[in-house]
Formats: C-alpha cells, structure tokens, sequence
C-alpha cells in the first residue's frame, strides 16, 4: 500500500483528493491493489485522469456504489 501511494504521489498532476480516493478503492479488495499497481508500473508518464477512468471501467467499480449498500440492507 506504501508503494502506491508513494506511486499515486509521484504523479505530475496528483492532488490529495485523488490519491485518497485511489487508496480506499483498492483498501476494499486485496486484488484491486494488485490490478491498479500493475496498470501503473506497465504505463509510464500516466496522468491522474488516465487512472481514474482504468478504475472507472473495472468490472467491480460500482460494486461500492453508495445505492448498492442500501439495496443489500433491505
């Protein structure tokens, strides 16, 4: 967890909000980490806006949508 967020902070255009969002989406699922850890050692020079939009489109990425948890505790 460390090095990603040594990662996410290294990035030109990186602001708190977005490594915050980065580290609780991958803090849910163990292979989350795996998967965006990956994405960014495989693509150099990646922008906050090209990692958002990889979680964006993960199969999973609703999966912690707020009406998610609601529908579950009917």
């Amino acid at each position: 967890m460390e090095e990603l967020n040594n990662m996410l902070n290294a990035i030109q255009d990186t602001y708190f909000e977005f490594v915050d969002s980065v580290l609780a989406y991958v803090k849910k699922k163990p292979e989350r980490l795996t998967t965006v850890s990956e994405y960014m050692h495989s693509h150099a020079n990646l922008t906050s806006s090209e990692i958002l939009h990889f979680i964006s489109t993960r199969p999973d990425f609703f999966e912690d949508d707020i009406s998610n948890f609601s529908s579950q505790k009917s």
